[in-house]
């Protein structure tokens, strides 16, 4: 039996529609690479960070860490401080494709795993271009991160749509796999200039 084509797009939204590094921010703070590596590997990894995607508060979350490191107490308030300079702007492949869809009037979602708070500080990196979504599944809302099922299940009771129904894109080979398994059409979004292609593969473009 011939699987039917997507209907609507479910798009994640770090560095698939804005560029996100912490390094953007902690290259202006250490000067030497030593440091900014060791910083970001032992201190504020990405482990820490993901607490703040599944709600933990930036607070809750740094209190530990700064009683473990004392003497980067300013580095880790930075993270929460000055988010938005670990955001280097819009992708223009897909924000290119995102006006297209918008065009042909196809329904368009987003499913994050981010913190609540940093949200709108995201979504004001691209106005415009997220203001084409219908709806916004955030994981520091929810309680929950991709790639557990139950995010996808909040994303098609959301909706109203079935897996099968939906395109998810995102840069994360776990989440990819993940949202296969549930029916969901897919592309693991890695080279920006193959998102058009993958995307009209699908017969929405």
């Amino acid at each position: 039996m011939t699987r039917s084509r997507p209907r609507a797009v479910l798009w994640d939204v770090g560095n698939v529609i804005v560029r996100w590094d912490p390094r953007a921010l902690y290259a202006k703070i250490f000067k030497e690479p030593a440091d900014l590596d060791r910083f970001l590997s032992h201190v504020c990894t990405l482990d820490w960070h993901v607490e703040h995607d599944r709600g933990v508060s930036f607070a809750d979350n740094a209190a530990p860490l700064i009683a473990r490191f004392p003497e980067h107490a300013a580095e880790i308030r930075a993270w929460d401080e000055r988010f938005d300079e670990m955001l280097s702007g819009p992708i223009p492949e897909t924000v290119s494709v995102i006006e297209a869809l918008a065009a042909r009037e196809t329904p368009q979602f987003a499913l994050t795993n981010m913190p609540q708070s940093k949200w709108p500080i995201v979504q004001a990196k691209s106005p415009a271009h997220f203001g084409h979504f219908r709806d916004a599944v955030v994981s520091g809302d929810e309680g929950v991160i991709k790639p557990h099922r139950r995010i996808y299940e909040i994303v098609l009771e959301r909706t109203g749509l079935a897996a099968d129904d939906l395109l998810f894109i995102d840069d994360s080979a776990a989440n990819i796999a993940a949202a296969a398994e549930m029916g969901f059409h897919t592309h693991h979004f890695t080279d920006p200039a193959a998102l058009r292609e993958a995307v009209a593969s699908h017969g929405l473009l």
